[in-house]
């Protein structure tokens, strides 16, 4: 390879703009015909080809296997080559996809179908994959502690930790994992919650709540009000009720998906109350009380709460890792700053360390696809640092997820990002590359219908997000 050139991936970034799902497998394109180096699985049945960019002897820490972690894992392998040796730390077996979790709450799926092995990872790619959680991070001498006591040294150390959940609105992490799951985090709780709403009868009501953003997977919580909404009607009677506490001003994502469902297709269940504050919660009871925006104090009744807590990244709060080492330099110390061609953390320039998915601030929304498309334009501005290059000056980034509203019917919402030279922001961008019409922000494109043809196109999207990520 000529060192001059730049590395393939930021040929495949610009490949994989188009709406998610039928582009993300054209992101290996550009390798094929051009590696001469053959990885082969245990089984021998499959063979991956790894870049041959004469790199050696470079070693890279990925910290956290799921959606930024095990695609920043995988494609560090198949760009950067045999010569970059990649170790992803996670004390999981599996992964659970946050993805396409609410359609638990309904039955439509189970948390099993959910999950995900990272073997493919080192049967295809050669990752190398500890059990452990991070302990501690030494920056100047290229090395984490793990919590079974190992040390690895690294010459690029990448952070895809995802968030933690604050106690807030009076209850504390027991209470989330026995009373009142708030199930933002996939997995027992979301089973969890899923009982708790099986059990209801007709004339009960659900209460949730919704923190300020930023927060993981905008669109999420209106999707889910509009799951269980629909579950409930259908299952229990039509005298169920769902309060949505939202403490924004308004609906986040999709806003005319989310009002036409909340006003018409679950019109008289779904109560939605924007700009909700001094949320407090009895998790004996079920009683909650908030301010409305109208500053009355109100008081409801709830047969089940679901609180989505504010949340921030992990190992930020408090001696946390994160705040240890400085690199929660994002607002209010929740997240960290990233430089948004390579994600290497403001805090600590020139560190060698880069901070991925929903644990950094990017301009981008927390989103499992925003976060394996992050994933590979810091694995491609690690690559090029390996090579003496700088990062892709120009990087782009697609932004897709669909939004279940019924049992067989969804909507969907796409952006493409383009980095901003000038706010060092990835920003919306429009026809043309333009990220302002007529002097507004470009926004992101919403889908026109709610529909079946959606719900089915939701399932091949995922497939193809999960495959290209952990496949």
């Amino acid at each position: 390879m000529d060192n001059k050139q730049p590395v393939a991936a930021a040929l495949s970034r610009r490949q994989i703009v188009a709406l998610g799902a039928a582009t993300l497998a054209a992101s290996t394109w550009p390798l094929a015909g051009r590696a001469d180096d053959k990885k082969t699985s245990s089984s021998g049945s499959t063979t991956i080809a790894l870049a041959n960019t004469g790199i050696t002897g470079k070693r890279v820490v990925v910290v956290g296997g799921g959606m930024a972690g095990m695609t920043a894992a995988k494609y560090l392998r198949l760009w950067g080559g045999p010569g970059v040796q990649v170790t992803l730390v996670d004390p999981d077996a599996v992964y659970t996809s946050n993805i396409m979790s609410n359609l638990v709450l309904n039955g439509s799926r189970t948390v099993a179908s959910l999950q995900f092995k990272r073997d493919a990872l080192t049967s295809r790619y050669g990752v190398l994959r500890k059990a452990a959680s991070l302990v501690a991070i030494d920056a100047a001498a290229h090395e984490v502690t793990l919590s079974d006591g190992s040390r690895l040294g690294y010459d690029r150390l990448v952070l895809a930790p995802g968030v933690s959940f604050d106690d807030a609105y009076g209850l504390t992490q027991t209470d989330y994992d026995t009373r009142t799951p708030h199930a933002w985090r996939a997995g027992p709780q979301t089973t969890l919650l899923r009982q708790r709403i099986a059990a209801m009868s007709n004339g009960d009501t659900f209460v949730m709540t919704i923190p300020k953003a930023p927060y993981r997977c905008p669109p999420g919580p209106y999707e889910r009000a509009c799951l269980v909404a629909d579950y409930l009607k259908t299952a229990k009677g039509p005298n169920c009720r769902v309060v949505v506490l939202d403490e924004n001003l308004a609906i986040q994502a999709e806003r005319h998906t989310f009002e036409t469902a909340f006003n018409q297709i679950h019109a008289g269940v779904i109560d939605y109350v924007p700009g909700a504050f001094g949320i407090e919660i009895d998790a004996a009871s079920g009683v909650v009380r908030y301010v409305d925006a109208l500053g009355l104090t109100r008081t409801i009744a709830a047969r089940v709460v679901n609180p989505i807590p504010p949340h921030r990244a992990v190992g930020s709060a408090g001696d946390g890792w994160m705040a240890r080492a400085g690199l929660n330099n994002g607002p209010d110390g929740r997240w960290a700053g990233v430089d948004m061609l390579s994600y290497e953390t403001t805090a600590l320039p020139g560190s060698g360390i880069h901070v991925l998915g929903d644990a950094a601030v990017t301009g981008m929304p927390k989103a499992g696809h925003v976060a394996n498309q992050e994933a590979k334009i810091c694995a491609d501005a690690i690559v090029r640092a390996f090579l003496g290059q700088g990062p892709d000056p120009a990087p782009v980034a697609n932004s897709a997820c669909y939004s279940p509203v019924t049992a067989g019917t969804a909507s969907w919402l796409t952006a493409v990002y383009q980095y901003d030279p000038l706010d060092r922001r990835m920003k919306i961008a429009a026809g043309g590359g333009r990220t302002t019409i007529n002097g507004a922000p470009a926004t992101a494109t919403e889908s026109a219908v709610i529909s079946s043809g959606n719900f089915q196109d939701m399932g091949v999207w995922f497939k193809t997000l999960m495959a290209d990520t952990a496949g």
